[in-house]
């Protein structure tokens, strides 16, 4: 409805005004409204549609609704800066974060002062550290007693002020797997190393190492890790302080599962050591490695939570276009 009426007809000149003949120039009395099928002023026969002037509608829609001014630069940045921290928290506590190495012990694989950044997301789904993996986690039972607490830089600080990477009061470790739950692992003389029977070739081992130390800290053993455990050692087997020496904690030496904050997969900094961390072909030996039913579905459990994740976003971003067209 509009102070314009459109004229439309009906197929019945005139039936209205039957048996109540109408002057041709009677005049039309102030607000009065005319029909839909009356001529306007009062003109014989079938009346002229009557339309609104081009743009008209455009220019009442243009008056009612001002166009909006966008925000400065400086009052959405406060906004931008809000939303990046969110967005580092939530990164930080479910995806992937970033660790400094502080000591030589998984040389050469690992050198001190890489980064590395570390899956948190598959923990998620029900994965477990796997044999042959590069993990971090906390300090099962003061494995860093008397280790000095490592100084970060500037840039590090940041990083750990916004969650990027853990702070410097964080006590944790990064080894690779071993054994998992139901593993017998053993080391005899200077090697190999063996699990479940079965001996590794480990060419990650820091050259010059042997894989297994002839002495009686801990180099000799045989342990069966109990579930819910990991068996872990260093890559520089002649300097790293792992399960083979903490078997007198309250753990024997194992790390608990649920003390595992992630695995390491990629060496992000320096640029010149960027690289992935696979696991080792050894660990894939016959009887030795069987992949397990929640490892299997992590092949498809994070492509599924990238298009959960987009899904809204694109229904969104469709009905605002539908309604930038209708308006």
């Amino acid at each position: 409805m509009g102070d314009v009426a459109v004229g439309a007809r009906s197929g019945h000149d005139g039936e209205e005004h039957r048996g109540h003949p109408v002057e041709a120039n009677a005049p039309v009395p102030d607000g009065a409204m005319t029909s839909e099928n009356d001529p306007a002023g009062g003109q014989d026969g079938p009346g002229e549609e009557q339309r609104p002037p081009a743009g008209a509608a455009g220019a009442g829609e243009a008056v009612g609704r001002p166009k909006k001014q966008p925000r400065s630069f400086w009052k959405e940045l406060p906004i931008l800066v809000v939303i990046a921290l969110v967005l580092a928290l939530l990164i930080k506590t479910f995806l992937v974060q970033a660790f400094s190495i502080p000591s030589a012990s998984m040389q050469n694989t690992l050198q001190v002062g890489d980064r590395v950044l570390v899956d948190k997301l598959t923990p998620w789904f029900g994965s477990k550290p796997e044999r042959g993996e590069v993990v971090v986690f906390h300090d099962p039972d003061d494995w860093l007693a008397g280790e000095p607490a490592p100084t970060p830089n500037a840039v590090q600080k940041v990083l750990s002020w916004i969650g990027l990477m853990p702070s410097a009061n964080e006590k944790d470790l990064i080894k690779r797997v071993i054994g998992v739950g139901g593993d017998t692992v053993q080391c005899k003389g200077t090697g190999p190393l063996m699990v479940n029977g079965h001996a590794l070739n480990e060419p990650y081992v820091y050259a010059g190492n042997t894989p297994c130390t002839d002495d009686e800290l801990g180099g000799q053993f045989k342990v069966k890790v109990p579930k819910g455990y990991i068996w872990v050692m260093g890559d520089h087997r002649q300097n790293s302080r792992d399960s083979r020496y903490n078997q007198s904690d309250k753990h024997h030496g194992m790390v608990p599962v649920n003390d595992v904050v992630g695995r390491a997969i990629v060496k992000a900094w320096p640029i010149t050591r960027w690289g992935t961390l696979p696991i080792p072909d050894t660990f894939d030996q016959s009887g030795i490695s069987q992949q397990s039913s929640a490892s299997a579905a992590l092949t498809v459990a994070p492509q599924g939570v990238a298009v959960a994740a987009v899904l809204p976003v694109v229904v969104w971003r469709r009905r605002r276009a539908a309604k930038s067209e209708r308006g």
